[in-house]
């Protein structure tokens, strides 16, 4: 009867102990020994997820990427399983921690933008290589071993997704397998989906949310995907521009033509092209476009907001190399909450070793317009259009006939596409008490709170569908070459990104 006593006493104090592991809240030392010993493996086992080509163009490709996601999550005891969709699939993963506990869903990003391989700087943009900076201030590629070598922060990993966005996505992976590891339970329940085409706007994301709206319902969203603020602080940003996308081709002759034979009889496409282009901005980078800010007011409270962070409007311009910014707003936050107009793209002739003495038979330019919750996408769109024919153009379906090409001296095409919407989450939220709750628990008051960022994420269906806030949390450095040639992750951040995720995930959700 006594043995028996003692066991139970045994079995009673090792379910003690199990339980306050499982439950156990991590200290600020805990979260980071746990992460520096962590790094190593989840360098490596990055090094190898960036391996697998990821352009959202190709089918193999995604297929990859997704088995590869598939095998991880599954690993960490997930149940996984795959969104059919009327394109390119998505993948879901979910644990739960009990069936009352909150819920985050995470959003990660897992393909990346086309490459054009001769433009790198190492044998392929899939073939990771680590490099340091030089005294010349370029970068050399190292040999580095992260189980046996020596850590510096400031080394960088180069490949394709290195920082947009499988690095941010193998830091939250690495978050979880350190949890499953020392058997410490996340604070809330976890589903996870995974996006093979945001690349490509996301094309079928949004129809899929709506057609999984309870299997996606959550409390909040969490966007392993942007760049931190230029201060590479710990950054979180509550909002994301939508964006639309606009190609004019502007005709000349229906040939190109030799400059000799032809100069000073058939106009040259290009000279058009430049005054229509010109007139979109002013001297001061504000767009022409009757009615392009309409909507947008910027309080004296809301300024105040903005402009808590620590940003130096003269370091910005120093940095980037420019004398004069566009006077949108008087610091770089502000310009962010207006939409934007840029020519992201321009092809006519040739040029460098291939220039050649003719004048070129059509102009192509691209345009990207960003958005903001104010703003209508497809009335923007509707403002650029109506200013080409204003100025004379004839706009044609495709390739002009020829009727048009004898009747109009001025012929051009439009074509555009509308692409993520805009979306904007509160500053001063519960989603964000509970993030700086869990950040400021490692890094103090040192975090940026950004009320937007410049770029696009396709977030939108989320927060309109499902009724929850969305928050992107930022890893990768400011200076990562994202969607270029080059495209790199600072080893110190990657490692701040794995802190971070833990101490989220690790943070109760009330």
């Amino acid at each position: 009867m006594i043995n028996l006593n003692k066991r139970i006493c045994s079995f009673l104090f090792i379910v003690c102990i199990c339980a306050t592991i499982n439950s156990q809240t991590l200290t600020k030392s805990e979260i980071k020994n746990a992460a520096k010993e962590k790094f190593p493996s989840a360098l490596l086992k990055l090094k190898s997820f960036l391996e697998i080509p990821n352009d959202g163009h190709f089918p193999k490709e995604i297929e990859n990427n997704l088995n590869w996601c598939k095998n991880v999550f599954s690993a960490l005891d997930f149940d996984v399983q795959k969104i059919a969709t009327a394109g390119a699939p998505l993948l879901f993963a979910e644990k739960k921690v009990s069936k009352n506990a909150k819920t985050v869903l995470f959003y990660l990003q897992i393909d990346g933008q086309p490459v054009d391989v001769k433009s790198w700087s190492q044998k392929s943009p899939f073939s990771p290589v680590f490099k340091e900076k030089n005294n010349l201030s370029t970068w050399k590629i190292i040999n580095y071993n992260p189980t046996i070598d020596v850590f510096n922060p400031d080394y960088r990993i180069f490949a394709r997704s290195a920082s947009d966005s499988k690095g941010p996505a193998l830091s939250l992976i690495s978050a979880l397998e350190i949890l499953k590891e020392k058997k410490i339970k996340q604070k809330f329940n976890i589903k996870i989906i995974m996006d093979f085409q945001e690349e490509m706007g996301s094309p079928q994301l949004a129809n899929a949310v709506l057609n999984n709206k309870k299997l996606l319902q959550a409390d909040m969203v969490l966007i392993m995907d942007g760049t931190r603020h230029l201060s590479n602080l710990p950054t979180l940003t509550y909002g994301a521009r939508g964006i639309a996308v606009a190609t004019i081709k502007v005709f000349g002759a229906r040939y190109p033509l030799h400059s000799g034979q032809y100069g000073n009889f058939a106009p040259n496409p290009v000279f058009s092209t430049a005054k229509l282009l010109a007139g979109l901005k002013d001297d001061d980078g504000k767009v022409t476009l009757p009615g392009f800010y309409d909507g947008i007011h910027l309080s004296t409270k809301e300024k105040k907001l903005l402009n808590n962070i620590p940003e130096n409007l003269d370091s910005i311009k120093k940095r980037i190399g420019i004398a004069k910014h566009d006077a949108l707003g008087e610091t770089y936050q502000e310009v962010l909450q207006y939409p934007s107009l840029n020519i992201r793209g321009l092809k006519a002739g040739w040029v460098g070793s291939k220039v050649r003495t003719i004048i070129p038979s059509e102009v192509i330019t691209e345009i990207d317009m960003r958005l903001v919750p104010e703003s209508d996408g497809k009335r923007l769109i509707g403002l650029l259009k109506k200013y080409i024919t204003s100025t004379g153009f004839h706009l044609v379906d495709s390739i002009p006939s020829e009727e048009e090409r004898s009747t109009y001296s001025k012929l051009a095409s439009f074509k555009y596409r509308l692409g993520s919407n805009p979306f904007r989450t509160k500053l001063n939220g519960p989603i964000s008490l509970f993030l700086n709750s869990a950040l400021q628990k490692i890094y103090g008051k040192n975090i940026v709170n950004m009320r937007s960022t410049g770029g696009s994420q396709p977030i939108a269906p989320f927060v309109k569908t499902l009724g929850i806030p969305a928050v992107s949390i930022r890893i990768p450095n400011p200076d990562n070459n994202i969607h270029s040639p080059n495209e790199n992750l600072r080893l110190g951040n990657f490692l701040e990104g794995i802190e971070t995720c833990l101490a989220i995930l690790n943070e109760k959700l009330k």
